[in-house]
C-alpha cells in the first residue's frame, strides 16, 4: 500500500481513535484525524521495519492493526505532551 493508501487508511483510524479515547484526544475531530494519519504511517513504517512485510494491502488486518495500533500509541502520547489528562485544582 502507499502512501496515499496509509493517509486514506489513518482518517478512518482518526475516526476510531476519537471514538475509543473520547475526551483523552483534545483539538476535536480534526485533530483526532490529523493524528490517526500520523498513526497510520507511523505504524506501517515500524511494521514495516518490524517483520518486513513489503507493500500490505488496504483490505489486509495486518494493516489496520498496525494503523489503529500506531494512532492509539500517536494520540496517547499527544494527549501526555498536551497534558489533556491533568486535573485541574
Amino acid at each position: 500500500m502507499g502512501f496515499i493508501g496509509w493517509i486514506i487508511l489513518g482518517l478512518i483510524v482518526g475516526a476510531i481513535v476519537k471514538a475509543i479515547m473520547p475526551g483523552k484526544v483534545g483539538g476535536g475531530w480534526v485533530t483526532s484525524l490529523i493524528l490517526g494519519v500520523v498513526g497510520a504511517i507511523v505504524g506501517g513504517w515500524i511494521g514495516d521495519l518490524l517483520f518486513n512485510k513489503g507493500e500490505m494491502g488496504f483490505f489486509n488486518i495486518g494493516s489496520w492493526l498496525l494503523a489503529i495500533v500506531g494512532g492509539l500509541v500517536v494520540a496517547g502520547i499527544y494527549g501526555a505532551i498536551t497534558g489533556r489528562n491533568k486535573t485541574s485544582a
